[in-house]
């Protein structure tokens, strides 16, 4: 595995830089207001059909909006944030909460951030990494699909260092993908993503210092997961993890706290991914490219500028439709997402080492 400084991340990424991208062009929030998509709009989010197919029936369905309960109920990340565990301005809670004014003054950075990194895992991160905040990543405007409010994002300058957390999704659940089954892996996910960003910026606060816990609101998670050191970008559009593969899920948290960032990684995702068609193959919706990396968008839903493999989300949500279900048979078919065994292990230290040319 090969660490990037940030530089030499960008100029494989970002060839002619970019800026910040609207979140009313999200695929997921087009359809409450673009003409052009709105008929999928009662497919996506109207009444869950339930089949008499495995992996669409009604205990399927249950468990779905089970594993979901805890974001949609407390966190609503997916729908604008910020309220609940994704509160911005939640007050300390607890059985002993200390005297207002309190600050914790660390040794160091270095001390902040291992620390910082224990807590996260405690309450529940399969994986942590920090960067520095980079403001392109910030959303220009926000879309909050409860009350379809647009307006724009206003993070204050203070909040300088993102802490991003990476949850694992079941794997043997996931591997029914794209079947309403699966999705049971997705929500509980996202349901783990707001419960530890909600404790972890709790703990900040607690500390003295400032913390705000977002989910899919706010910044892009992606690129902001890269820069952090987590993965890098797959053909499918999703980052890939070394541990995981492309089965997690990103939550972040900002904050003034002083940390040492992590740096970008490179573990030979970007060539295997060249020669690898599986995400694309296993597409049923067809969303998936087989070109080359392209700085060119196939719609408004895609951020310009930015060198990469394209997903064309018009197709991916309109099989959604379909379907019924959320998808993820590109998650099921990457061959990064395997249990970490010593097999797994092997061919992802020949997958670094070889670097397909």
């Amino acid at each position: 595995m090969k660490h990037l400084t940030l530089e030499e991340w960008e100029k494989k990424y970002i060839p002619y830089g970019v800026e910040p991208f609207d979140q009313s062009r999200e695929m997921y929030k087009r359809v409450f207001w673009d003409p052009e998509v709105k008929e999928l709009k009662k497919k996506v989010f109207g009444p869950v059909p339930v089949k008499e197919k495995a992996g669409y029936g009604l205990e399927e369905i249950s468990l779905v909006n089970t594993s979901w309960y805890l974001e949609m109920g407390f966190a609503q990340g997916v729908m604008g944030g910020k309220m609940g565990l994704y509160s911005w301005d939640a007050k300390l809670l607890g059985t002993r909460v200390p005297p207002e004014g309190l600050k914790l003054d660390f040794a160091d950075a270095a001390q902040a951030t291992r620390d910082i990194k224990k807590v996260a895992t405690f309450f529940g991160a399969d994986l942590v990494g920090i960067c520095e905040l980079d403001r392109r990543w910030i959303y220009s405007h926000s879309y909050d699909m409860r009350t379809r409010e647009h307006k724009p994002v206003e993070l204050p300058e203070e909040y300088k260092y993102v802490i991003v957390m990476a949850f694992e999704m079941d794997y043997d659940i996931e591997k029914y993908a794209p079947a309403q089954l699966a999705n049971a892996a997705v929500g509980l996910g996202y349901s783990r993503m707001a419960f530890t960003a909600g404790f972890v910026a709790h703990f900040i606060k607690g500390l003295g210092y400032k913390a705000i816990p977002t989910g899919n609101d706010t910044a892009r998670s992606i690129p902001i997961a890269m820069q952090a050191g987590l993965g890098e970008l797959g053909r499918n559009g999703i980052m890939i993890t070394p541990q995981y593969g492309p089965r997690v899920r990103l939550s972040k948290v900002f904050t003034d706290l002083p940390l040492v960032p992590d740096r970008p990684i490179e573990f030979g995702v970007t060539e295997f991914c060249s020669r690898c068609m599986k995400c694309a193959e296993a597409c049923p919706a067809k969303a998936i490219s087989f070109d080359e990396p392209t700085t060119e968008p196939y719609n408004i839903s895609n951020a310009s500028r930015e060198l990469k493999w394209r997903i064309n989300a018009e197709k991916c949500l309109t099989f959604w439709g379909t379907n019924g279900a959320d998808c993820g048979a590109c998650i099921r078919a990457c061959p990064f997402n395997k249990r970490m065994n010593w097999l797994h292990r092997a061919t992802l230290w020949f997958v670094d080492h070889a670097r397909f040319g």
